[in-house]
């Protein structure tokens, strides 16, 4: 969906700044419109026009369930595209901007972004917290589960950062906002089984400078607001998008394509050996 915006904004030329602008607007405002529609279509709904009077955050929720979200809802879920809209260099940003380093169009550019996130080292670790959260079952058993996932080397998901080794400050905001949201619908098993891996985790995990990233709590918050598991990886597109475009219009403003050197390692001085003689 995202590269076919490219026929209905056709753009031979990215050395124009306004048409440039243009195409962040375009991109930044029809993500959550495509991910809205292929959601609804899915399950046998029509798709649902976006509103004029409604935020940002605010409209997708409203494109997704047909309906208004409340004030704490809106807060949160705009949180969350806040928190997730740019985190430095990592894998689909480097790809946005080798990708706008060849004058690509900017709708190649994000769809080579997107292509990242379907690799299960970028992208998906919320959906991964759930099924860990599930696994564990309940909150009695995270101690033990934790204590068995540390000496058999388990991967614990929504743990650890490679820039962080404190608590990432984004799951601290987000954390706080969906208590609000819990307040009104309900506290969910899989948030009280959460805390309390937290707990101890901060004690056996801790003084190794491994803490929740925002991954540990984003997911619990978008299942409580009925928001399909499949969903979540688009979603962080949908405000990752903000960051990528960030990228985007500072590479091109004064633009190198990108051109890695590399370093051979292998044998060298090695004789010739015709064909007929190799095995």
């Amino acid at each position: 969906g995202t590269a076919a915006l490219a026929m209905f904004h056709p753009m031979a030329d990215v050395t124009n700044p306004d048409n440039n602008w243009d195409a962040t607007i375009q991109l930044i405002a029809k993500l959550p419109t495509i991910v809205a529609a292929f959601h609804r279509i899915r399950n046998g709904h029509e798709a649902i026009v976006p509103r004029q009077d409604l935020g940002h955050a605010a409209n997708f929720y409203y494109m997704l369930f047909g309906k208004e979200p409340s004030a704490a809802v809106t807060r949160v879920l705009d949180a969350c595209l806040i928190l997730h809209a740019e985190h430095t260099m990592n894998a689909s940003t480097f790809s946005s901007r080798v990708t706008g380093s060849t004058l690509a169009n900017p709708f190649a550019v994000i769809s080579s972004a997107i292509g990242t996130l379907s690799g299960p080292l970028h992208g998906g670790a919320n959906e991964e917290v759930l099924d860990m959260l599930v696994e564990i079952g309940s909150p009695e058993k995270a101690r033990p589960w934790l204590v068995d996932a540390v000496a058999t080397k388990k991967k614990i998901m929504g743990y650890g950062h490679r820039v962080y080794k404190v608590k990432d400050p984004r799951a601290t905001v987000l954390q706080e906002l969906a208590e609000k949201v819990f307040a009104e619908t309900s506290r969910p098993v899989s948030y009280t089984i959460a805390t309390t891996l937290e707990l101890a985790a901060n004690e056996i995990l801790g003084p190794k400078g491994i803490y929740p990233n925002v991954d540990f709590f984003s997911g619990i918050v978008y299942q409580n607001l009925g928001i399909s598991k499949d969903l979540f990886t688009p979603i962080f597109a949908i405000a990752r998008v903000v960051g990528w475009l960030s990228h985007w219009l500072e590479q091109i403003s004064h633009n190198r394509i990108y051109r890695p050197e590399q370093i051979f390692v292998g044998k060298s001085d090695q004789p010739y050996i015709p064909l007929e003689q190799r095995t």
